[in-house]
């Protein structure tokens, strides 16, 4: 097979999550670690970090990543979904999987995964650590796909395993309370291994403490320890300064990454940092500042509050769920604009409850459906909006709704483009 063949075999042949949702998910970790055990458990011949959390997971694994590499370590990174290419999931230095390893893995161990029948995300797990470990990479960021207890990249043990906000999402796999959900992502907390806290959330701390205590392990509140005080926005990068208790740390740290919810994800990934300097890989302050003024450039980092165009003001975010939606509504609304644009989709088992609420009721919506069977249909989807006040018009191709949205806003305007990673993913020329 080809590399399109290959793509087209593994979808057809292994469920897909972000495609189908819930059916594609397997709750216990017996085929990932089938399948590492046939690969000669590559995910034992390397160091890494692990990284869950409802939101901020993927910035925080990009920020840690590009440290890293700006260190000069050998930097693998492993992320779903990807947007554009599935090549994306996984990186060695930021740069990307070759696709001739994707065939050629699957030609090697076509005969195993037709025996073990892993879901696409146990393949992909599978087929990173192997590439991390042919690579002979010095560490590799790890960023858990869902939940965390039973999500398949829990086979490693990391050297410190870090875990972000807690928010409603999945609630039909992961619980309908915050410390049940809290409960699956502190599943990563293993023996010996520092657990980092990006946030201290007062409904979920409990949650942490207790399962740090049962495995015998520190846990970290990374917002007891830094604190980030933001400065705006200048030559496209955000400036902060970081204190650590009551002395300056970084002052006027440039982070490429332009979101508000950055200011959350910091202290996380400073905290991993200096837990990871005595296990053997220091970050200077120069190479973390280098790190964070290039972070998308250096990792390949998308869709996070990111700029597509000024005039108008045309911005893009994989934000999805209630927390997520949350602070871009935030953003918004000191987002100076005469009047906004909301291209909107999103997938049929979210729970629009918690996000109609949050969204502006003064926008003018495109209700739009990515080209995906978990899609929500935009027909469907404005009329399910409609109760909460949100008004918009139908045009269900994601770029087709942008353009709908160019057409009718002026210099002056800004248009939005979020609901669902899939959405963004679309967005032709990202």
């Amino acid at each position: 097979m080809d590399y399109a063949q290959t793509l087209q075999y593994l979808y057809q042949r292994l469920p897909m999550f972000h495609r189908v949702g819930k059916a594609a998910y397997k709750a216990d970790l017996d085929n990932t670690l089938a399948l590492c055990a046939h690969l000669g458990n590559p995910e034992r011949q390397f160091k890494s970090v692990h990284v869950a959390g409802t939101n901020g997971k993927g910035s925080t694994s990009h920020l840690l990543a590009a440290a890293l590499q700006s260190a000069g370590y050998r930097t693998g990174l492993y992320t779903s979904p990807h947007l554009k290419s599935f090549t994306e999931r996984i990186r060695v230095d930021g740069r990307e999987i070759e696709p001739e390893a994707v065939v050629e893995f699957v030609a090697r161990h076509q005969d195993a995964i037709e025996r073990i029948g892993p879901s696409f995300f146990e393949m992909t797990v599978g087929l990173a650590f192997e590439y991390f470990a042919r690579q002979h990479v010095d560490i590799a960021v790890i960023e858990v796909g869902l939940g965390g207890r039973l999500d398949s990249t829990n086979v490693i043990t990391p050297l410190v395993s870090v875990i972000t906000n807690i928010s409603y999402d999945h609630q039909d796999i992961l619980g309908n309370t915050l410390p049940e959900i809290a409960a699956e992502k502190a599943g990563i907390i293993k023996p010996a291994v520092p657990a980092v806290i990006g946030e201290r959330q007062d409904e979920v701390a409990a949650v942490f403490r207790e399962k740090a205590g049962q495995a015998g392990t520190p846990v970290y509140f990374a917002t007891d320890r830094f604190r980030v005080v933001d400065k705006g926005i200048a030559g496209m990068r955000r400036l902060v300064d970081v204190w650590e208790g009551e002395s300056p740390y970084l002052a006027d740290l440039a982070c490429q990454l332009l979101g508000d919810y950055q200011l959350k994800n910091i202290p996380g990934v400073l905290q991993a940092l200096q837990l990871l300097g005595p296990a053997g890989y220091p970050v200077s302050p120069a190479h973390l500042r280098a790190a964070f003024a290039s972070v998308a450039d250096l990792t390949g980092l998308k869709g996070r509050w990111q700029v597509l165009a000024t005039n108008p003001l045309t911005v893009c975010d994989t934000g999805h769920n209630e927390g997520g939606v949350r602070e871009l509504v935030q953003q918004l609304a000191h987002q100076p604009y005469r009047k906004l644009h909301f291209v909107f989709g999103t997938v049929k088992d979210k729970d629009l409850r918690l996000v109609f609420p949050l969204l502006p009721r003064e926008a003018r919506y495109y209700f739009c459906q990515a080209d995906i069977p978990r899609a929500y249909p935009a027909a469907e989807l404005r009329e399910a909006a409609r109760p909460y006040g949100l008004e918009g018009i139908v045009v269900e191709n994601v770029n087709a709704a942008i353009g709908a949205a160019r057409r009718e806003a002026t210099p002056d305007d800004l248009i939005f483009i979020a609901g669902s990673t899939f959405i963004v993913a679309e967005i032709d020329g990202l």
